[in-house]
């Protein structure tokens, strides 16, 4: 698994790709755990409304959703299981799902910006 360094503010954060349509459909299913600092960024070629649900995933999750010039335009905690659609209200090219929570613990709100790839501090 290959893990890429994302700056927010000043955090890192290390993820891991989705941006294959066999990895937008899987994206954290089936896992038990995610380390505190790693998380999934979906990468999409275009930017569009987005939709995710928590099928078959047991990890209590928040998500991002993220312009095309890296700016988090919205975030939603997400229930493990649940099948409820989350979708994104604007037209959005990335996701980042993290732990729920994280975003909060680190002071992460809408209106930030990403940079990616970043140098690790």
């Amino acid at each position: 698994m290959n893990l890429f360094a994302l700056c927010i503010n000043a955090e890192t954060l290390y993820v891991e790709i989705a941006d294959e349509p066999h990895e937008y459909k899987t994206g954290l299913m089936f896992r038990r755990y995610l380390p505190e600092n790693r998380g999934m960024l979906f990468i999409f070629p275009y930017p569009q409304k987005l939709s995710f649900w928590m099928k078959n995933t047991y990890i209590p999750l928040s998500i991002a959703f993220i312009s095309s010039d890296w700016k988090i335009l919205e975030i939603y905690d997400m229930e493990p299981l649940d099948e409820t659609p989350i979708l994104s209200k604007n037209y959005v090219q990335y996701a980042l799902e993290v732990n729920r929570g994280w975003f909060q613990r680190h002071r992460i709100s809408v209106g930030d910006s990403i940079r990616f790839p970043c140098k690790a501090q």
